[in-house]
């Protein structure tokens, strides 16, 4: 792999491991691993300035904002810190600003960070950090916040940021509920204060018991020397603030450090490191800021808690792609705050590299404080006399024989049939991305299979409203629309049905490439791996998976299916010197009568193409309302912006230039 594929690679991972922390709240790899991957990509763009790319996931600071919420535009940027793993890299910032004066110190709230904003002595909103730019105004949530004060003393503006956490009680109690009613668990306080601080209804956040630590003031009408005076300015007007300590030297900050670790456990809120900034605001002005991060602050990150326990079994798990993940069954340990039985081994790689095996005593971590994981085991006299773990052959769900990718650490079935992956396979077919399925969410889809109304995802093109009526909660009118989406569903084309297909390492731009290609769903039965790694950003893992899965005498039969039903399996050609060959489109907001994907649709139809982030070379920003900082960045390149209604008739006037052309 060259170092471009590879930037291109790390820049894919980076932003969709960030998008599954700060937007969905789900995380599927430690911090430590995530910290690792953004470092690397780091490094490559550094070394390799010939590839700089303004939209690379390092040139943002975190989530983005979703659209259930009013967006908010932050007066004051809430920026990231760097952070430091041990005191090496920590004394090399003490370095870089010895002779700036003193330090705080301060504990690194595991939380959600918010701007709170106040005018007249009244709280009159707060949002979300989101990406650092535009949040998400949350304001109604944040007044059932017991610790936020609705009024203070100080009469003139004032902004402040805080850590919106959930007290590791609260998270047990409410983890305890959701045990009982069968709803799935949330990962650790973060995760649960996240989810419930975006709550649509602000009952359910005023019930989950959450509080805020405050530890930044971002703007105020009076003027200040240092941070420290400005921590005892907001605690002054009511305001919960984090604790700090003034220390004078590379000594002390490492003292107050230590301290904070000792004391972690026995906290009543998780903490996941401690931060280090300069206490002079006027010296901070000096020292400036980076892209993305101050130069004047630092967050020192605690190493993960580690303890030993017995590996009693691995159980393989098969994913809605068909990935084979091993698991360790292990006796139940107390870790991090809470009772550990299972722990990730990743694969079969990671099993043979540390050489575990089934019985040994094994060292386990929650990485990031998240996700428990298999560290190493202990080689005893007894290890050497226990089985080698090998991955199973055949898929453990569906019998199927399972493939291992060269050059890949995964194991993956590749059987559209798999009973495993059927009901998240049939939720991502019927996804607003693939075939746009409304009504068909996982709660319709896990009904549908339990009654046997279905078993593939060809079967969902032979239902009818009777059988749909049978099913409780789907009334009359409920049924009609979904028969009315799912025949709507067979008109969606054959770059929707390959990425609905759920082909493991194809996505959206991969199924577009695929149906450009071979234009008909036909020819992909005998497409061969070295066609398909010719195709422009393909490579030989993706060729291998797409064979695979056209190897199989169920993806014929599920083929068919579609087909009989009357689902579109060939490719409609692109217009050939359409009005918007060359054109690069960026669409934002919400449009009055089409949805995006119906925009870009259009737009490809005519021989122009689609983009999710502004740049130079945009051609046109369509916008509707609410548009966010796509907007504002179009407006300060004086990249040209278009609303729905000059849009649909800049493809009349193609539509009237073509007609007279014949």
């Amino acid at each position: 792999m060259s170092d471009l594929e590879k930037i291109r690679f790390l820049r894919q991972q980076v932003e969709y491991h960030r998008r599954k922390y700060y937007l969905e709240d789900a995380p599927e790899i430690s911090d430590a691993e995530f910290d690792r991957m953004y470092r690397e990509l780091e490094e490559l763009e550094k070394a390799h300035p010939e590839f700089h790319d303004e939209n690379s996931p390092i040139y943002r600071v975190g989530g983005v904002a979703l659209d259930k919420f009013q967006k908010h535009i932050h007066t004051v940027p809430l920026k990231s810190l760097s952070d430091v793993f041990s005191f090496g890299e920590l004394e090399e910032f003490l370095s870089r600003t010895a002779g700036c004066g003193n330090y705080t110190v301060e504990k690194k709230i595991d939380g959600l960070s918010v701007a709170l904003i106040y005018k007249d002595g009244r709280f009159v909103s707060g949002a979300t950090r989101g990406d650092g730019a535009v949040g998400e105004d949350v304001s109604g949530n944040l007044r059932t916040i017991a610790s936020i004060p609705m009024t203070i003393p100080y009469t003139g503006y004032l902004e402040v940021r805080g850590e919106v956490y959930m007290p590791k009680a609260s998270f047990e109690k409410l983890n305890a509920q959701r045990e009982n009613a069968g709803e799935p668990l949330f990962a650790n306080p973060r995760n649960a204060a996240a989810g419930s601080l975006r709550q649509l209804d602000p009952k359910v956040t005023a019930k989950r018991n959450l509080d805020i630590l405050v530890f930044n003031l971002q703007k105020c009408d009076r003027s200040f020397e240092t941070h420290a005076q400005t921590l005892d300015f907001i605690s002054s007007c009511g305001f919960h603030v984090l604790d700090y300590r003034v220390a004078q030297n590379k000594e002390e900050v490492e003292e107050e450090i230590e301290a904070i670790g000792r004391e972690r456990q026995g906290l009543s809120f998780d903490i996941d490191g401690a931060v280090v900034k300069i206490n002079d605001l006027a010296m901070r002005e000096k020292i400036g800021e980076g892209t993305n991060v101050p130069k004047w602050a630092v967050a020192y990150k605690f190493p993960p808690e580690q303890k030993p326990t017995k590996l009693l079994s691995i159980e393989v798990q098969v994913g809605r792609t068909g990935v084979l993940t091993p698991a360790a069954n292990l006796v139940p340990v107390n870790l991090a705050g809470s009772t550990v039985s299972r722990a990730t081994l990743h694969n079969i790689d990671n099993i043979r590299e540390k050489d575990i095996r089934v019985g040994d005593t094994v060292v386990i971590q929650k990485a990031g404080d998240i996700i428990p994981e298999v560290v190493c085991s202990v080689k005893d006299e007894a290890h050497f006399a226990r089985l080698v773990y090998e991955m199973p052959a055949v898929c453990p769900s569906c019998g199927e024989k399972v493939i291992r990718i060269e050059g890949e650490s995964k194991t993956m079935c590749t059987n559209s049939a798999c009973p495993a992956q059927r009901q998240r396979s049939i939720e991502h077919f019927a996804s607003k991305d693939a075939m746009n399925i409304e009504g068909l969410g996982p709660a319709a889809v896990k009904a549908l299979l339990d009654s046997r109304l279905i078993s593939t995802i060809s079967d969902l093109y032979t239902l009818e409203e009777g059988q749909l009526i049978s099913l409780e909660r789907m009334g009359k009118k409920s049924a009609e629309n979904l028969l009315s989406s799912i025949e709507k569903s067979k008109e969606a084309g054959l770059a929707r049905l390959i990425y609905a297909l759920g082909i493991p390492n194809v996505g959206e731009k991969a199924g577009k490439a695929l149906a450009k290609v071979y234009g008909d769903i036909e020819r992909l039965f005998c497409a061969t791996k070295e066609e398909i790694s010719a195709i422009e950003d393909f490579g030989a893992v993706t060729a291998e998976c797409v064979v695979s899965y056209f190897s199989h005498p169920q993806t014929r039969m599920l083929i068919e299916g579609l087909k009989k039903a009357g689902v579109k399996t060939k490719e409609e050609p692109v217009e050939k010197g359409g009005a918007f060959e060359g054109k690069t489109f960026v669409l934002t907001g919400t449009l009055p009568t089409l949805k995006r994907a119906q925009a870009g649709a259009l737009i490809e139809q005519l021989g122009g193409k689609t983009s999710s982030s502004v740049s130079k070379l945009t051609d046109y920003v369509l916008a509707g309302e609410e548009a966010g900082s796509k907007l504002t960045k179009a407006q300060s390149l004086n990249i040209p912006i278009i609303d729905e209604e000059t849009f649909l008739e800049m493809i009349e006037k193609a539509k009237e230039q073509s007609k007279n052309a014949d």
